[in-house]
């Protein structure tokens, strides 16, 4: 129970593990992918202020070179770039709009851009003016150049902030990554030492309920053989009890009837002792007939046939059941187990025929069955055309054993120990009994010496331990 119990506790840790496992590893993946999009973020903000510096110079040269030359596509080039100025610059503001310290230098690179612009246009507009002034053309272009590095120093400035917040950013996903591994690792370590202590306390519960399960295997074995042994003792005390019966008190009732007989003989007391003798003769036979079933002399003599012949027709005498009996005339001699089971087999099954199933007649017959490596099955079949057995009775006699009479117990266990089979097959047509024992065929001269012979039929009274 214990070992079941911590089974149970080290599977539900390892799957609070796994869970707990899972909902960190998303916390940190989901951390990860948020700094992902912060290093993606701080290069698009680098990108940006590259635009911008970009623009500002292309504006700057292409002034440089209309003023210069006077070349028509210079002062284009010059107006587009002032175009995309404020495009940049706005652009440049919403990636930077989260950031204070970079909004604080864009405002002034916003400031000088826009001074460094004023400048530009005013060279360009006196340029298009006659005639051309260069010394407010070469002052111009000085102020141009003073806020150009001006510009330079502010765009490096958030050059080198966008650049630390990238590194460490990307500290921050090295160590999102790594604190994942780690994660993965110890619950996949963790998980696994889990699951093979789960492993192991499920392996010693098998372990221990194969031992228990072979311990009730041997207990019942044990209980099957105690049975049978029992079953033997019982034979055997039968054989005993009928041999007292028929070598002491028939005996002693046989004198007694000699005697009486003798004394009959006198005309005096020859009427009083008629009854006598009567009962007399009725007595030696009912010890006779009990002595006979509690063990048959011919099943030891002359084997089962003669005995099944026997015994079948004084039953039907004494029960008014029509019984047909189909007993091969050419039966061999079986070993002396079989013959004795099968004999109490019939015996049983008559008497459940006599006192359950209300059938007025049945039917009895013996099969031998050749099989290779001369090991062979004789079959008895005992059928009657009662009301068969009940459904309750049958399920436990097939499947569970429970629910059974000692008579139905004792006739399986019989047939178990000698390794063969007991069936039972019943409907409202009646109830079929078959019994199917394997044994070795004898040899030939064997065979010829065990013929069976039918034996004279023993005709008794009811005093038949089986109640018919």
């Amino acid at each position: 129970m214990r070992s079941r119990k911590r089974a149970r506790t080290a599977f539900a840790s390892a799957l609070i593990l796994f869970v707990v496992s899972g909902i960190a590893a998303t916390i940190t993946i989901e951390r990860f992918s948020q700094n992902q999009k912060w290093m993606f973020h701080t290069d698009d903000v680098d990108n940006a202020i590259t635009r911008a510096d970009t623009v500002v110079s292309i504006a700057a040269r292409e002034r440089t070179a209309y003023i210069g030359s006077g070349d028509p596509q210079s002062l284009e080039k010059y107006i587009a770039a002032t175009r995309d100025i404020p495009v940049v610059l706005q652009h440049l503001k919403q990636l930077t709009a989260d950031n204070p310290r970079q909004m604080a230098l864009y405002l002034r690179l916003e400031e000088i851009t826009a001074r460094r612009m004023r400048l530009l246009e005013n060279s360009v507009e006196q340029m298009q003016k006659a005639p051309i002034d260069e010394h407010a053309q070469l002052e111009l272009s000085q102020q141009s150049a003073a806020l150009s590095a001006e510009a330079a120093s502010v765009v490096n400035a958030m050059r080198q902030a966008e650049d630390q917040l990238f590194q460490e950013r990307r500290r921050t996903s090295q160590d999102l990554y790594f604190l994942l591994l780690a994660i993965m690792a110890l619950t996949s370590v963790l998980a696994v030492v889990l699951f093979c202590v789960h492993y192991r306390l499920i392996s010693r519960q098998v372990v221990d309920l194969e031992q228990t399960e072979k311990r009730a295997v041997d207990s019942q074995e044990a209980s099957r053989r105690l049975s049978a042994r029992l079953m033997v003792l019982q034979d055997e005390e039968r054989r005993k009890f009928s041999r007292e019966l028929h070598d002491s008190l028939g005996q002693y009732l046989a004198m007694v009837k000699m005697d009486l007989s003798r004394l009959s003989e006198n005309r005096i007391v020859s009427g009083l002792l008629a009854d006598p003798i009567k009962y007399l003769d009725q007595a030696i036979g009912e010890t006779r007939t009990l002595s006979h079933l509690l063990h048959p002399p011919l099943l030891d003599e002359v084997g089962f046939a003669s005995a099944a012949t026997w015994y079948v027709e004084g039953f039907g005498q004494r029960s008014g059941i029509q019984v047909k009996v189909d007993v091969p005339e050419d039966l061999i001699r079986l070993p002396g187990p079989i013959e004795l089971v099968l004999f109490r087999i019939l015996q049983e099954s008559l008497t459940n025929i006599h006192r359950h199933s209300n059938s007025a007649r049945a039917e009895c017959s013996v099969t031998v069955v050749n099989g290779q490596n001369a090991q062979n099955q004789v079959i008895l079949k005992i059928r009657d055309y009662g009301k068969g057995v009940s459904r309750e009775v049958l399920d436990g006699f097939r499947n569970t054993g429970e629910n059974l009479g000692v008579g139905l117990a004792g006739m399986r266990e019989r047939v178990r120990e000698l390794d063969g089979a007991l069936e039972i097959q019943s409907d409202g047509s009646g109830t079929t009994v078959i019994a199917i024992l394997p044994f070795r065929a004898a040899a030939t001269g064997v065979e010829a010496a065990g013929r069976l012979k039918t034996a004279p039929s023993a005709k008794g009274g009811s005093g038949s331990p089986d109640g018919v």
